[in-house]
């Protein structure tokens, strides 16, 4: 079904140098050599690089989300640029900035060698612009965007809709030259509004099950002893049931412990077998959690 679509989409026609213009499979993404994908993420990915539409991803943080980008610019071969979305962020941040200081500086001291009345030298592309000025097509991530207002994300949907903006200081407009992968996340922390849920496909990022925890685990650890996974993937799920604990530990901190645990000479997974848990610090990062989890390892065995 995606093939039939994927072949009447200008889209997938236009060849980066080396890719094979006529062969759109070049352009499907499978995952990538850190990157866990299931089949019905995938699917969604594909489809909204076809149609040319924003990925909204929402999830718990740990999920993958944001490293999703990274595999997508991995597996096609594109640059990625990420803007992380700050609470007090004004769009015209993310498509441009106008430095008015080293203009004034310059026009001061007459130490630049640049045109002073050439305010468009003074003109530096912020991630959006960056995106659309790119000579080859780019995935552009856009973090977290419900840090952001409501006029942010509608204006940003507007700006990504018509692929364009102005410059008012010196009254250009900026299209984009290859229209950007697009992947925007959100903790879910804020709603986001009716008109930008309905500009984007969306896809909801489920906590990995213990069998997919396993097949993550292996990508990163592709040696590691059959005890050590099960046990520390057994370990991780109980903690994470730890009642009263505001933030679970996610993915990366199962790794982080899985490589701590392999860097301790003196560890010895029978241990981990009979319930000691050691470093709880690499897993629980808030000194409220990580009390939590001292009382309650200290009562469990797996």
């Amino acid at each position: 079904m995606l093939d039939k679509i994927y072949n009447k989409i200008p889209f997938f026609s236009r060849s980066r140098h080396h890719m094979d213009p006529e062969n759109t499979a070049s352009w499907k993404f499978r995952g990538a050599s850190k990157y866990v994908l299931d089949e019905e993420l995938a699917n969604i990915v594909n489809i909204s690089m076809a149609l040319e539409m924003p990925l909204l991803l929402k999830g718990e943080p740990g999920t993958g989300k944001t490293m999703l980008a990274h595999a997508i610019a991995e597996a096609l071969n594109m640059k990625l640029i990420v803007l992380n979305v700050k609470s007090s962020m004004k769009l015209v941040e993310a498509l441009y900035q106008y430095d008015t200081l080293t203009r004034l500086n310059d026009s001061r001291f007459g130490d630049s060698n640049r045109d002073v009345s050439n305010i468009e030298d003074y003109i530096k592309m912020g991630k959006i612009g960056q995106a659309f000025v790119s000579e080859e097509r780019v995935v552009l991530l856009i973090d977290e965007i419900d840090k952001a207002d409501t006029d942010f994300q509608d204006d940003m949907l507007d700006v990504l809709d018509q692929m364009e903006f102005d410059i008012i200081e010196i009254d250009k407009t900026i299209r984009a030259k290859k229209r950007p992968v697009i992947i925007i996340t959100s903790n879910a922390k804020k709603d986001l509004s009716d008109p930008f849920l309905g500009r984007c496909n969306f896809h909801h990022i489920a906590f990995p099950d213990a069998d997919m925890m396993r097949e993550i685990i292996k990508v990163h650890f592709p040696n590691i002893a059959q005890d050590l996974l099960e046990s520390s993937v057994r370990a991780f799920y109980k903690v994470r049931e730890f009642r009263g604990v505001e933030k679970k530990p996610a993915t990366r901190e199962l790794i982080n412990w899985i490589r701590a645990l392999q860097a301790d000479p003196d560890f010895n997974v029978k241990e981990l077998i009979k319930g000691d848990l050691p470093y709880l610090g690499v897993l629980f990062k808030k000194s409220p959690d990580y009390a939590i989890a001292q009382n309650a390892a200290s009562r469990m065995r797996l």
